[in-house]
């Protein structure tokens, strides 16, 4: 079977992606299936399990745990793998019916759905054993999510808030990191998991104007939709929501100046985002959805650096 080109400008395929030049050829639809070449969506799943393992090491008075941030920075990449080889099962219909996505291994045929079903089996074993090295809570959490990450994808065909469900799914680790030290829940990790969900609120409405025509196309919702012009004073508020909750969550656990220094420039980055947001240009938007990986870093490194200080 020939395989499609990406280079076209229409496609959402990366085709000079490094693991391309790597791997054999017979693994570059797996690769794209689970959107390996765009890391940015395992950065976002990643942040609020760092955040909340490094929140519940920090009101310890020390730094997280590397061998807790190493099992999910990988599970951020196995289980965003997953979520987006269920989300192309659901959609594979839809998605050959728009440029951007119709080059993708399912509707082009590279990937049979039998395949990419064996493929979805091979990566929840994966996550299943990076689940059972943490503790009881955490895998009873981690358990608990699945429904979530299944049911995301049939959102946007019932209701325009599809970003909302994304924001339960996908910052599900601002539970599970905290539950990973401790084996228990408390106040900051459930108001982080708010403000996590603020946060997916507003840079995937940034990113969902990218498909504002595709998506009254095919007819699917999203909040992009639903907001249209008044979007920017929403991403204003959610993300003002977000750091509010946020800044909580490290009160809540007494965090030092480093922290509130990061809490500073958390809102920084996103004011520049929404100030200088173009909903009708998907460049424009796609820089600023992408831009959240340094929004997770700087406040990391405030929670992260907290313990350090004060030592």
């Amino acid at each position: 079977m020939s395989v499609p080109n990406p280079s076209s400008s229409a496609s959402d395929i990366v085709g000079d992606h490094w693991s391309f030049r790597v791997l054999p050829r017979m693994f570059h639809p797996y690769l794209r299936l689970t959107r390996f070449d765009r890391p940015i969506g395992a950065w976002l799943l990643f942040w609020p399990g760092a955040w909340s393992l490094s929140l519940a090491t920090a009101q310890e008075a020390r730094p997280p745990d590397v061998w807790l941030l190493l099992l999910f920075g990988v599970g951020a990449v196995v289980m965003r793998g997953a979520g987006c080889v269920i989300n192309d099962l659901w959609d594979r219909d839809l998605d050959g019916k728009v440029a951007r996505t119709a080059l993708r291994p399912l509707p082009s045929g590279q990937v049979t759905p039998r395949q990419a079903l064996f493929f979805l089996g091979i990566l929840l074993l994966l996550g299943l054993l990076i689940l059972l090295q943490l503790t009881a809570t955490a895998i009873l959490l981690g358990v608990s999510s699945i429904a979530l990450i299944v049911a995301y994808p049939l959102m946007k065909r019932v209701t325009y808030w599809p970003q909302a469900f994304l924001g339960l799914t996908f910052n599900w680790g601002a539970l599970m990191g905290w539950a990973a030290v401790t084996d228990s829940l408390a106040w900051p990790p459930v108001v982080l998991y708010l403000g996590s969900l603020a946060w997916t609120l507003g840079y995937d409405t940034i990113y969902a104007h990218q498909d504002r025509e595709d998506d009254v196309l095919v007819g699917i919702k999203s909040s992009a939709l639903k907001l249209g012009d008044r979007t920017r004073p929403w991403v204003a508020g959610f993300y003002a929501v977000a750091v509010l909750l946020m800044a909580v969550a490290g009160g809540l656990t007494g965090l030092g100046w480093p922290f509130w220094l990061a809490v500073v420039g958390v809102a920084l980055q996103a004011g520049w985002q929404v100030w200088t947001l173009d909903i009708d240009n998907p460049d424009n938007c796609l820089l600023r959805f992408k831009s959240n990986r340094y929004f997770g870093l700087i406040l990391w490194l405030g929670i992260m650096l907290s313990p350090v200080v004060a030592a």
